[in-house]
């Protein structure tokens, strides 16, 4: 009888210690870029002592600055359950049209690029939910167009004379701190903001975790998904509205592969590419960490540049392997705390 009565309690005590499983895991998943950014950043800091310096970590962060501000955007996207390939192409883009609107005042130069990249991305959005057609084939179309379109537009640097203001936006400072690291913070706390504290950041997680049952649930798929393009092609032209700020001038080749490192940062940081899972914090420590990459290589001196192309893959890479290691555990503990019930899929519980 006593053994008949353990047998028969070992299940519920079992339930809560797969639960809290489940979310360490969860944790993991959603904090271990933070925690990788610090062991690399202390380690370079070891190895090169001028990395720690805070003007130097002060140029990490506003050079990362400009993807930063992509990956937001891309990361809203993946959540959904899709990417973005056209960012790339938009932040080039975007340089040329404040290069252009620089002429008509700092906020024409603005707002130009920032309007017209959230015109493209709604487009994007449109084809990809009311035609149903295939984000891959409608991003790269777009990243191939805004390309051209931006060589068209710019055979050459377009030099912007006597940018006033609008040269001060980027390279200047507020309380001592670079403007770039303010817009930076300004965004990401404004994403988080929005992904996890309203409804349209629950809908993102919803149809990532599974569109049909989020339809069904009354979501407004096809507008969520429109919106959510329309800001990732927005925070791309503001990227590049920037860029142009910080270089005085437009150039159609800038942001080339940004749309690969959005989504590298977004991986590094915990986004599944299944959809579904993600946040604000960990895409923002992935940009940071490709930021010290690049400053290490910089430091070193006698490495080619193209080692942080090798050193960003690795980390992918690792991201990819260590993230599907944890997603695979993280539902197996989900079923053993629901007792092997099929609803007990964790996918869209990471949001913090």
């Amino acid at each position: 009888m006593a053994n008949d009565a353990m047998h028969a309690s070992s299940p519920s005590s079992a339930a809560p210690r797969a639960s809290r499983r489940a979310q360490i895991i969860a944790l993991v998943q959603s904090r271990g870029a933070i925690g990788m950014l610090v062991v690399v950043a202390l380690i370079a800091g070891f190895v090169f002592p001028d990395f720690l310096r805070p003007a130097n970590l002060a140029d990490i962060v506003s050079n990362s600055a400009f993807l930063g501000l992509v990956a937001v955007g891309q990361s809203l996207v993946i959540i959904l359950g899709g990417f973005d390939l056209s960012v790339g192409s938009m932040v080039g883009l975007g340089t040329v049209l404040s290069a252009y609107a620089a002429p008509y005042g700092w906020g024409a130069a603005m707002l130009a690029p920032v309007a017209a990249g959230f015109v493209i991305g709604v487009v994007n959005g449109l084809l990809i939910a009311r035609a149903r057609m295939a984000p891959f084939i409608v991003t790269l179309a777009a990243l191939l167009g805004l390309k051209g379109f931006a060589l068209v537009l710019a055979s050459q640097d377009l030099l912007i004379a006597n940018p006033g203001f609008f040269a001060h936006i980027a390279n200047g400072a507020l309380f001592g701190v670079n403007n770039l690291i303010w817009v930076l913070a300004v965004v990401y706390a404004l994403g988080a903001l929005l992904l996890n504290h309203t409804r349209f950041g629950a809908a993102i997680f919803a149809i990532g975790g599974n569109e049909e049952a989020a339809r069904m649930l009354g979501v407004r798929v096809e507008r969520v998904k429109v919106l959510a393009y329309g800001l990732s092609g927005a925070l791309a032209g503001l990227s590049g509205a920037l860029l142009a700020s910080h270089l005085d001038s437009g150039l159609a080749a800038a942001g080339t592969g940004y749309e690969l490192q959005s989504i590298a940062a977004a991986v590094i940081g915990g986004v599944l590419l299944t959809g579904g899972v993600g946040t604000m914090a960990g895409p923002l420590a992935g940009v940071l960490l490709l930021g010290v990459i690049d400053n290490v290589i910089n430091q070193v001196g006698t490495l080619s540049p193209y080692y942080q192309n090798l050193a960003s893959g690795a980390f992918l890479l690792a991201a990819v392997i260590v993230q599907t290691v944890l997603t695979g555990r993280r539902h197996g503990a989900a079923r053993a705390a629901g007792g092997g019930r099929k609803g007990a899929s964790p996918r869209g519980a990471a949001r913090t």
